[in-house]
């Protein structure tokens, strides 16, 4: 009797960071900041943060693979951008005097550990693109807040950089849902 084996057949080979075709500008501040510290450490492990933003996109992009190769190797590539922003993040906070880990510490409430219920997960891809597309949304707007509140240029230049590349997801994802 032959055997059967079930497998994927998307390979993930090649795949890159999908970004802006821009450089990051340094990583460096200005000087230590705990305040600065502690709210980039919504960015990097809040509710709308970039470690959220990886977790929904790896999701995602596991459970379209086997279906929607082209589509599933997008997000990938989403996600591993994101990655990118979370260790610039947890560069800044680490060089502002606070500590990297999985804890976000607003300003006005109470630190709490990074959990996968901030996560929005839908079955259906249109939802699925849907949510992607508002977190990357709810993303520029937590960085442009801010970035209004902290004056150290070097930091906001690293936010400002990293919203080109949340704008530019949000324009591949409004295009990968034409294609549903």
């Amino acid at each position: 009797m032959e055997e059967r084996y079930l497998s994927n057949n998307c390979s993930f080979a090649g795949v890159k960071p999908i970004m802006v075709d821009l450089p990051y500008p340094p990583v460096k501040v200005m000087g230590k900041n705990r305040e600065y510290a502690d709210m980039l450490s919504v960015d990097y492990c809040g509710f709308v943060s970039e470690l959220s933003a990886i977790t929904q996109y790896i999701n995602n992009e596991n459970r379209l693979s086997c279906e929607n190769c082209p589509m599933a190797k997008t997000l990938l590539g989403i996600a591993m951008a994101e990655m990118m922003h979370l260790q610039k993040l947890g560069e800044l906070i680490y060089l502002l005097g606070g500590k990297v880990d999985f804890v976000a510490k607003p300003c006005n409430g109470r630190p709490r550990m990074w959990t996968p219920e901030y996560l929005n997960i839908p079955e259906d891809t249109r939802k699925m693109l849907t949510a992607d597309i508002e977190a990357e949304s709810d993303a520029i707007r937590q960085y442009e807040m801010h970035m209004n509140m902290i004056k150290d240029s070097c930091i906001n230049a690293v936010l400002a950089r990293i919203i080109l590349d949340e704008e530019y997801h949000i324009m591949l994802l409004k295009t990968l849902m034409q294609e549903c």
